[in-house]
């Protein structure tokens, strides 16, 4: 199998979840970067790359509560 192959057989099998984790950092990033820009103006640059690390958790988090809502949602149909 050659390697265009299986990249394409990646992108296939994993495209939605890819376009959700580009969206989810692109959402993250945005916001950080505006409540930085506009909320905490004086705020050290350290801070700043603090709340971007911190998108990190909050990926697996929010993507963890989905998955624990919609486990519950079967079980409930």
């Amino acid at each position: 199998m050659s390697l265009g192959d299986r990249l394409q057989e990646h992108l296939s099998e994993n495209s939605q979840g890819m376009l959700y984790d580009a969206l989810f950092a692109l959402t993250w990033v945005t916001f950080v970067s505006m409540l930085f820009e506009f909320i905490f103006v004086s705020a050290p640059t350290w801070a700043y790359y603090l709340f971007m690390l911190c998108g990190i958790p909050a990926y697996f988090g929010f993507f963890w509560s989905l998955e624990m809502a919609r486990a519950q949602q079967r079980e409930q149909e």
